[in-house]
């Protein structure tokens, strides 16, 4: 065998190995870590969505000092946001958790349609034109739902759209946890 041939081989393997063990080791690979967890929400500041009642914008000074809250990043085109929309209802109406909405990459009066259409259970809803806040956020998709603590510290990072095992076996015991 020449030892040209054997570089793409010892690549191949070697990939086949990584790929293996992250199959064999029950890594999830939804899962992406986030360095926010455990630090101070990020300095933002933005508008409300237009036409919306009550028109109050949302800014990282919001995030300190109101309990437990969410923020969840959605948007009109989402599907899989339409998805995870009953569990973030419930989260509000049912559990009382103050849930706040930031749009991601969409036009102010599709959101507002969604909302009418499918429920509004956010405190506030902000529009992230520019997307910098989902940058400073570190969204890499939607929905991301994050949990706040009472100090203005993210707790958690919800990759994806939140099914009902997801709010009873992670999400409400960590809010619970968190709210003593």
């Amino acid at each position: 065998m020449r030892p040209a041939l054997l570089i793409p081989m010892a690549v191949f393997l070697a990939l086949a190995g990584v790929f293996a063990y992250q199959l064999l080791s029950g890594h999830d690979p939804r899962a992406i870590p986030s360095p926010l967890i455990d630090q101070r929400v990020p300095d933002f500041a933005l508008p409300s969505l237009p036409q919306r009642e009550p028109a109050v914008g949302l800014a990282g000074a919001d995030l300190s000092g109101g309990g437990v809250q969410l923020v969840n990043f959605f948007a009109s085109w989402c599907v899989p946001c339409i998805a995870e929309h009953p569990q973030i209802t419930a989260l509000a109406e049912r559990y009382g958790v103050p849930v706040h909405g930031i749009t991601y990459n969409d036009e102010p009066a599709d959101t507002l349609a969604w909302l009418n259409r499918h429920g509004d259970p956010y405190d506030r809803v902000a529009t992230d034109d520019g997307r910098r806040a989902a940058i400073a956020w570190g969204v890499t998709g939607v929905p991301e739902t994050y949990i706040v603590d009472d100090t203005g510290v993210i707790r958690y990072k919800h990759t994806g759209p939140i099914v009902p095992d997801d709010l009873d076996r992670t999400i409400l015991p960590l809010i619970r946890e968190l709210a003593q």
